[in-house]
C-alpha cells in the first residue's frame, strides 16, 4: 500500500483559501486536518476489476468476500460505480479494510486438521478441516455430467469450444473442498487423475474421466446407471444418518436464451424438494445482494431422469447455465464466478443439514 505525502497543487490552492484571513494557530490545524483527510484517501488499498466482473466477483479475488465488505464496498465507491453499480474496466476502486469479511465456505478457524486430496490438483490439493466445520456428520455422493467419451454440451466462444464436462468437473471439485473444510464427507463419483481444479478461463477437454477409476460406457442409460449403482453401493456401507447425491451439468438451449441457476428433484422426494428449495433460496439471497437490480429467476421442479429415479440417498440435479449463451458462459469463464457457484451450494447445504438436525430423521 503507497501513501501520496506531497499534495498537489489543487489541494494547495484550495487550502489557502479556506485559510486566508486565519490565525497561524487555526492554519496550522486546518492543514493537518486536510492532510489527514488526504492520506486516509490516498492511502487505502485499491484495485482494478476485470473485464466483465461484477462487485461480488472483485471482490472475491481479492480476498474479502461478504455481504459487510460488499456494503462497504459501496459505501467507499458510491459515486465510481455505474448504473445498478456496474464496475468501470480500468478504473480503480478502493477495497473494504480486510477485517470486514464474513465467514464464507472454506475459511477454517484456529484449531485445523490438515488433510490432502491429489484429485484437487498440486496448487489445490491441501485443505485444511474446521475444526466447528457445520457439516460434520454429512455425508455427499458428487457427480459432474458427462466426461470418458462424452463431452456433453459444447459451447463456442472466441474459436475454442467450452465443454460442459470440463466446467461441471472444475465447479464439482471446488465444491467438494469446500464441503471438506467444513467437515462433511466427500464422494467424488467421477474423476479425473490429471484434471485439478484450474485456475483459467479456457479448460481443455479431454476423455480421461472415469467413475472412480472405472471407465465410462458410451451409452448414455450405462453411463447413468452407473453413476447410481456406485452412489448406492457407498451410500449402503456408509453410517451417515444424512446422506444428499448432488448432479452437476450446464444446459444447452438456444444462443439467445439466457437462464438462471435452476434444480430438479424426484417427484413425491418430499426432502429432495426442501434441499432443491434451499439452493433456490440461497442463489436469490445472493443475488438480491450482490445484484439487487437483476432479478434471480432460478427454478425448482420435479423432472423424471434416470439419476433422479434410481439413486437411492435423496438426491438433486442442478443445471448452472445455458453453456452457449455469452451471458451465462461469464459465469463458468470467470474462476471467481465458478468458486462462488461451489461456495452458495454449500452454504445450502448447510442450510438443509442444519434443518435436517432439528428433527434428527429425513
Amino acid at each position: 500500500m503507497q501513501y501520496l505525502l506531497v499534495f498537489p497543487y489543487e489541494i494547495c490552492i484550495f487550502a489557502g483559501k479556506l485559510s486566508y484571513g486565519l490565525s497561524r494557530m487555526k492554519k496550522t490545524c486546518l492543514l493537518l486536518l486536510l492532510c489527514f483527510s488526504f492520506i486516509s484517501f490516498y492511502g487505502q488499498e485499491k484495485a482494478k476489476p476485470r473485464e466483465g466482473e461484477g462487485i461480488n466477483a472483485f471482490l472475491i479475488r481479492n480476498n474479502r468476500p461478504g455481504k459487510e465488505n460488499y456494503q462497504k464496498f459501496l459505501e467507499l465507491n458510491s459515486r465510481r460505480l455505474g448504473k445498478n453499480n456496474v464496475l468501470k474496466t480500468g478504473l480503480p476502486y478502493i477495497l473494504p479494510p480486510l477485517n470486514a469479511n464474513e465467514e464464507e465456505p472454506g475459511k477454517t478457524g484456529e484449531k485445523e486438521v490438515k488433510r490432502r486430496e491429489p484429485l484437487f490438483g498440486e496448487k489445490w490439493a491441501d485443505y485444511t478441516v474446521k475444526s466447528d466445520g457445520r457439516l460434520k456428520g454429512a455425508c455427499y455422493f458428487l457427480v459432474s455430467g458427462h466426461g470418458g467419451p462424452d463431452p456433453g454440451a459444447i459451447g463456442k466462444l472466441n474459436g475454442k469450444d467450452l465443454c460442459e464436462d470440463e466446467y461441471a468437473y472444475d465447479i464439482m471439485l471446488r465444491l467438494a473442498r469446500v464441503l471438506l473444510i467444513e467437515g462433511a464427507k466427500v464422494y467424488i463419483i467421477i474423476q479425473d487423475a490429471k484434471d485439478g481444479i484450474r485456475d483459467d478461463e479456457y479448460l481443455a477437454n479431454s476423455d480421461r474421466e472415469t467413475c472412480m477409476g472405472d471407465p465410462i460406457p458410451l451409452s448414455q442409460k450405462k453411463r447413468l446407471q452407473q453413476q447410481c449403482d456406485k452412489i448406492n453401493k457407498l451410500s449402503r456401507k456408509s453410517d451417515a444418518a444424512y446422506q444428499r447425491a448432488f448432479f452437476i451439468h450446464l444446459d444447452s438451449r438456444s444462443a439467445e436464451q439466457r437462464v438462471d441457476v435452476f434444480f430438479y428433484y424426484a417427484e413425491n422426494s418430499k426432502n429432495g424438494r426442501r434441499l432443491a428449495n434451499t439452493l433456490r433460496t440461497t442463489f436469490q439471497s445472493k443475488y438480491d445482494l450482490h445484484q439487487p437490480n437483476r432479478g434471480f429467476r432460478g427454478t425448482v421442479s420435479t423432472r423424471s431422469l434416470h439419476v433422479l429415479l434410481h439413486t437411492d440417498p435423496v438426491v438433486v440435479f442442478t443445471e448452472l447455465g445455458n453453456i452457449r449463451n455469452s451471458f451465462d458462459q461469464r459465469r463458468f469463464l470467470n474462476i471467481d464466478n465458478r468458486q462462488a457457484l461451489a461456495n452458495w451450494i454449500c452454504l445450502g447445504f448447510i442450510k438443509d443439514y442444519e434443518d435436517f438436525k432439528e428433527t434428527g430423521k429425513d
